[in-house]
């Protein structure tokens, strides 16, 4: 499989597929630090940079197109701007792009805000126009609390094929699922993964409110612990380490600690970058679906 991923950020689609054996032929990503972790990762795939200036005429064949595409404007978070804002007008031109490329599959992630931006009415427009340049579609809202990571991160995923809603629908939809009776979930737990409450507090002290807001790190999941002290004991509560935003998307630890104009890599934009990413173990079980479906076939 030869995907092109749009909007790429770090890269978690290729983090999740190089153990399927799929080849990325080409990288859009515009922020300096995702960058240049690309660049570090990946130094034989070629970074487009601004995916709405690709010229298609250059671009090798590929079988699906990958995006993310910015969330700012469909996040509760957000000005909710909605389709016509400047980042998710950026949905449009993931549109624009497929219907130039024609490749059998795209996968595309956002917030679940947008199912309800203008009453739906937007995301219905785009699911309309994939349908029309000849896509299958299905979505679904996927937890990846669900996929083996301790984070609650709820995300819209539309799969589609060319050709064929049933395709996309095996993707995204088991058969018990399809049947009407789907299985019993998980029951939802409110406090942290053992892995994470059991971690040493060797960090400093406060909590981040820049993740919370890019959906990494919920409030109600800071660290917290009681530490001894001259016989009395008090809560503190500190940030999470790079390392274990990392552990939380599924990443390689210091998959990020990379030198970064010639000096190691802040955790600003350490934090930024893993806040913005798809979580990897959604983007592999998504990646494993599509596999099988195509052997299928």
């Amino acid at each position: 499989m030869r995907y092109l991923s749009l909007c790429s950020g770090i890269e978690a689609a290729t983090v999740a597929w190089r153990s399927l054996g799929w080849q990325a032929v080409g990288f859009a990503e515009i922020e300096p630090f995702p960058c240049a972790v690309l660049a570090h990762h990946y130094p034989d795939v070629k970074n487009y940079g601004d995916f709405t200036k690709i010229d298609t005429e250059k671009l090798p064949p590929v079988d699906l197109v990958v995006a993310g595409t910015p969330c700012q404007d469909f996040s509760i978070a957000g000005r909710r701007a909605g389709m016509d804002g400047n980042r998710g007008s950026l949905t449009w031109q993931f549109a624009r792009l497929v219907g130039k490329l024609r490749p059998q599959w795209l996968v595309w992630e956002n917030v679940p805000g947008i199912l309800s931006i203008d009453s739906g009415r937007g995301f219905g427009a785009f699911i309309g126009r994939l349908a029309k340049l000849g896509y299958g579609v299905a979505y679904r809202i996927l937890d990846a609390q669900y996929f083996g990571v301790p984070q609650r991160r709820r995300r819209v995923f539309v799969v589609g094929y060319f050709g064929d809603w049933r395709c996309a629908a095996a993707v995204l939809f088991e058969r018990h699922s399809l049947s009407g009776h789907p299985a019993p979930g998980r029951e939802e737990r409110s406090e942290v993964a053992g892995t994470f409450t059991s971690c040493a507090y060797d960090g400093g002290i406060g909590c981040r409110p820049d993740l919370a807001a890019s959906g990494l790190v919920q409030v109600t999941q800071a660290l917290t612990g009681r530490l001894g002290c001259g016989g009395q004991n008090r809560s503190m509560v500190r940030r999470l380490a790079p390392r274990e935003c990392e552990r939380l998307q599924g990443f390689p630890d210091d998959y990020t600690a990379i030198t970064y104009r010639n000096k190691p890599g802040a955790d600003g934009p350490r934090y930024k970058a893993l806040g913005n990413s798809m979580a990897v173990p959604v983007m592999r079980w998504i990646g494993e679906r599509i596999r099988i479906v195509e052997e299928m076939k």
